[in-house]
């Protein structure tokens, strides 16, 4: 498993009032999300990486407005729905 470090000034914690901790889970859940967006990574590695149950990181996604279903078109999107 790859493991990398970002510095983060001391000022920048104080100013936001997170911990080291806070940051740590913030940078791993934007980590998360991006290779979600932009790689197509599965949610099941992406909720890996963001150190969350395959639930907990869908319910962060939907918090960033995020759906985890994607639809080529709206007749796509009616099929699935007829289909529920």
């Amino acid at each position: 498993m790859c493991q990398f470090a970002v510095k983060i000034p001391d000022a920048v914690l104080y100013d936001t009032h997170m911990t080291e901790s806070q940051s740590e889970q913030l940078a791993k859940k934007i980590i998360a999300m991006h290779y979600y967006l932009h790689f197509h990574v599965s949610l099941g590695y992406c909720a890996q990486i963001a150190d969350l149950s395959e639930e907990d990181f869908i319910k962060y996604l939907s918090e960033n407005r995020i759906s985890i279903f994607q639809f080529e078109d709206n007749k796509e999107f009616l099929e699935e729905m007829n289909n529920a």
